[in-house]
């Protein structure tokens, strides 16, 4: 009996060791860095790939001559954003965290930048929207239980809307530009 026991008591041991690492079913928030506050939400899709959302307020370091040289703005940000955490089972096997999505990951970051405020710029100034598309390789490591922080890097596209007196100029008088990417986050996971 006691041989019986000691074998489904190490079958079972065996199984949840042996368990696949998988990122979190849902996670909530917020970040701060050097550009902005950020709040997110990162829903499992499978094992390894979660879909990011995110609203904030943000510095645009990359708003070119349509804003005349104004300095340092915040406007609004929503993104979305699927990553795939492609090293969590290695991180599992050498003893590492891998809770609440610690891990290395790429993505593909798709934001958009409202035109509905901009602080810091002039009244006479109107925002002007954009949309940028960023394929990027970052980090997220837990510090404790609550507290992490992310780096990422990227090179992507964005199109930046301009705003023109006639419907009939159409998709002519927008910018497109090539745009790096990079950001230092500091986050508390609720």
């Amino acid at each position: 009996m006691k041989r019986i026991i000691t074998t489904i008591v190490l079958s079972i041991t065996v199984n949840i060791v042996a368990q696949n690492a998988s990122v979190e079913k849902s996670i909530f928030g917020i970040q701060t860095g050097y550009a902005g506050i950020w709040l997110n939400n990162e829903a499992r899709v499978t094992n390894s790939i979660i879909i990011r959302s995110e609203i904030g307020i943000e510095n645009d370091f990359a708003v070119g001559s349509h804003y005349d040289n104004t300095g340092f703005i915040l406007q609004p940000i929503l993104s979305i954003e699927p990553r795939y955490y492609y090293n969590l089972e290695k991180r599992k096997s050498r003893g590492n965290k891998t809770s609440k999505n610690s891990g290395n990951y790429l993505s593909l970051k798709t934001s958009y930048h409202p035109d509905w405020f901009v602080l810091n710029l002039d009244e006479n100034i109107t925002k002007i929207p954009d949309l940028s598309i960023i394929p990027t390789w970052g980090i997220r490591r837990q510090i404790n239980n609550n507290f992490n922080f992310e780096t990422g890097v990227g090179l992507g596209y964005r199109v930046v809307y301009l705003k023109t007196d006639s419907i009939f100029d159409g998709f002519e008088n927008n910018r497109n530009q090539y745009i790096p990417y990079l950001h230092l986050r500091i986050g508390y996971v609720f």
